[in-house]
């Protein structure tokens, strides 16, 4: 499958994005995503134990994937991180269950890639999940929520 097609894939199936690494600051990009995914009616499990607040976007903040997975099924893992720090994300989104791993805009590992499709995970490096939503709704490629 190509990245257009897993783009559509997710996008068209997933019901639940765990952000890894969403800020609570309006001002940052990962909260901008977010609350534009969560509006199309996604929802939004905020994963960063740094963030300092128990809510994000009206849910509560996890301090890991697995700990997110232990509440809810998550379909993809969002990841807001440096490249270099997603290995490890892509362990645990395979451990949980997940079924893909999008790593937004400026962000891309080829090994970990390589692991979570090996693993069966759709994979997405280096795109933005929100401006990739709109083009595809705009030309009609995704049915409202």
């Amino acid at each position: 499958m190509n990245e257009a097609d897993a783009i559509r894939q997710i996008l068209t199936h997933a019901r639940t994005i765990a952000v890894v690494g969403l800020s609570p600051d309006p001002n940052r990009a990962s909260y901008g995503v977010a609350r534009a995914m969560q509006a199309n009616g996604y929802r939004i499990l905020p994963v960063n134990p740094l963030a300092g607040v128990p809510k994000i976007l009206g849910e509560p903040v996890f301090a890991s994937l697995t700990a997110a997975a232990a509440q809810h099924r998550i379909d993809v893992v969002d990841c807001f991180r440096q490249s270099a720090k997603i290995p490890p994300i892509v362990d645990e989104a395979i451990a949980i269950g997940a079924k893909a791993v999008w790593m937004q805009l400026g962000v891309s590992q080829a090994a970990a890639a390589r692991k979570a499709e090996a693993a069966g995970l759709r994979v997405v490096q280096n795109k933005c999940m929100k401006i990739e939503h709109s083009a595809l709704s705009a030309r009609g490629l995704l049915a409202p929520r």
